[in-house]
């Protein structure tokens, strides 16, 4: 039978070689995650970027388009347009007031 060696010894024998082992491997892992963490950070920020660009186009479109429809001729008439804005300006007013706030 061979001798029997406690666990402990053992632990004591297998600790600093672990930590030797272990401590480079983990600082490596850590690294790479940080690394890996700032490049998709990276890459969210610019995509939100692109999306806030895309939707701006977009905006600016559609008043470019809105001011050339009012642009070929009132189909109503002028107190019904100014009627449209003064119904229009306070929501868009109320809006941005409840960004700010």
């Amino acid at each position: 039978m061979p001798p029997v060696v406690p666990p402990f010894l053992i632990g004591l024998i297998v600790a600093p070689l672990a930590k030797r082992v272990l401590k480079p491997l983990m600082r490596g892992v850590v690294t790479t995650s940080v690394g890996l963490v700032m490049e998709v950070r990276k890459a969210a920020q610019e995509a939100g970027e692109n999306i806030h660009d895309l939707a701006v186009e977009v905006a600016a479109e559609m008043v470019a388009a809105q001011i050339a429809s009012d642009d070929q001729g009132p189909t109503e008439g002028a107190a019904s347009n100014a009627e449209k804005d003064e119904a229009r300006t306070p929501k868009i007013r109320a809006t941005v007031g409840a960004a700010k706030a």
